[in-house]
């Protein structure tokens, strides 16, 4: 994708989750950009595709995530074998580099703040915000935290997602925002001793 095109995508966004999607038009979109709306067509048709391009980036960076991170990219029936290969440590690290990812990182930062919005709006604003942001994520976990030997996997789950997600929350009105990651990881390590000491936990590889 040109810089052209990456460039009117995180600029759509930022007034999506500012403004919301129905409330933003074209013209907005290029008055923000310093270029006409003749301009902008030439690389997207409608707001429309725009909002498509911008899910489609999002699909790609969730699976870019889990291949650095050495996680499955796809969920438990499509690739069955990779979530054999997981341990708690991959998880742990993983579950760091996705709460970086999605407060940190301009893009899936500010995609997440549009959901939260915007899925009290529509169906399919609350399908997406489903898919990356609450029960997608929490049966992804699930999955894993099965394959490992976790005890009471869809429990530990939603206990850990809720736990990510309330982080999420606290990082955005943060003062000191570093002192939140780091409140985040002791929370997930302090849940992570737990999970060692329930008895159907596989053993953890050794890195």
């Amino acid at each position: 994708m040109g810089n052209r095109k990456e460039e009117i995508l995180i600029v759509a966004l930022h007034l999506f989750a500012r403004d919301g999607y129905e409330a933003v038009s074209v013209s907005q979109i290029a008055g923000a950009l310093g270029i006409t709306k003749g301009a902008l067509y030439r690389h997207f048709k409608s707001k429309r595709d725009i909002f498509d391009c911008i899910v489609q980036h999002m699909e790609q960076g969730d699976s870019e995530q889990a291949a650095d991170n050495n996680m499955p990219e796809d969920n438990k029936e499509s690739m069955p074998e990779r979530y054999e290969t997981i341990s708690l440590e991959d998880f742990i690290q993983y579950s760091k580099s996705m709460f970086e990812y999605w407060t940190e990182d301009d893009f899936p930062s500010s995609f997440r703040k549009m959901l939260t919005i915007e899925q009290f709006r529509s169906e399919e604003m609350q399908g997406l915000y489903q898919q990356y942001l609450s029960s997608g994520p929490a049966a992804y976990v699930k999955d894993l935290f099965e394959s490992m030997g976790i005890a009471h996997a869809e429990e530990n789950a939603v206990r850990f997602y809720a736990t990510m997600y309330f982080y999420y929350s606290v990082y955005d009105g943060a003062d000191d925002k570093e002192k939140v990651k780091n409140e985040f990881a002791s929370a997930i390590g302090s849940m992570a001793q737990e999970w060692i000491k329930q008895p159907k936990l596989t053993q953890i590889r050794k890195s």
